[in-house]
């Protein structure tokens, strides 16, 4: 597929929903990989704080802090041409909307061009302060993993009715708030596929099914790399088929652009 070498901007995200083009996001924590992946036509590349996990071999992502994060956003932003750079705000840094807008600052004076944070309740004040003062930002729902100990793990969420109808109200409320987008982890197929329909803004889904807007992986998953940790069903090894870094990066994207991942066998039933 012919790929637009034009930078991905903010704006993009909501005609590329209306146009029912499908999102390819990835992680990326420096350059060389960053380099590739735009290479290959992905359009979004998310420092995540899982590189707390993949990177820096915790057991989870609740070490990691701004500094880090500032850190591979600013590795990651110097070899990145075309996709849009999307930056994890860590764990207790939008505690207040005060202490995320003094974090995303920072994210966006690296090189980030949006910043993404987890939960609704009053999360949904954060983003408003931080659209208000011109900081994009991308939501998170399903499994938080910043949540990990109140959650008892990394467990599917949105199983049960009434968390269901939780999440799709959250979810309205985080788009009405202003976010630009909504990453929904370990949900259910029939839900995400709900909440993707209402939504004015795209979902990017990552074990939620095949229904979302977008699909985004973990770098080191879509490789098929032991990061240390159980794999779980929803990921896939593509550099068996890409054959190279940039190989495997523009087969896992044409895959997600075609609909051919993730398939039926990669989500969760209700």
């Amino acid at each position: 597929m012919d790929i637009s070498r034009a930078p991905f901007t903010v704006p993009d995200l909501a005609l590329a929903k209306h146009e029912g083009r499908k999102l390819v996001m990835l992680t990326a924590y420096d350059a060389g990989f960053a380099r590739s992946f735009d290479q290959a036509g992905v359009d979004l590349l998310l420092v995540g704080d899982s590189l707390g996990m993949v990177v820096q071999g915790g057991g989870s992502t609740l070490g990691v802090s701004v500094v880090d994060i500032a850190y591979h956003t600013r590795c990651v932003a110097a070899a990145t041409r075309r996709a849009l750079v999307i930056a994890d705000l860590p764990f207790q840094a939008d505690a207040t909307p005060e202490r995320a807008l003094d974090a995303s600052t920072a994210l966006l004076q690296a090189g980030a061009g949006m910043v993404k944070l987890e939960g609704a309740g009053h999360k949904l004040a954060t983003i408003r302060y931080l659209v208000e003062r011109e900081i994009p930002v991308c939501g998170h729902l399903g499994l938080t993993p910043q949540s990990v100990l109140r959650l008892g793990g990394f467990r599917v969420q949105g199983r049960e009715q009434a968390a269901a109808a939780q999440m799709q109200d959250d979810a309205g409320a985080v788009a009405e708030a202003g976010a630009s987008l909504l990453v929904l982890e370990c949900v259910p197929t029939p839900l995400a596929a709900t909440i993707t329909h209402a939504l004015p803004i795209p979902t990017i889904g990552i074990g939620a099914g095949p229904h979302c807007d977008g699909q985004v992986l973990v770098m080191h998953d879509m490789m098929g790399m032991d990061s240390g940790h159980r794999r779980p069903r929803f990921v896939e090894d593509f550099l068996v088929k890409g054959r190279s870094i940039v190989g495997a990066a523009r087969a896992y994207a044409e895959a997600v652009r075609s609909g051919a991942f993730p398939s039926a066998a990669h989500g969760y039933d209700a």
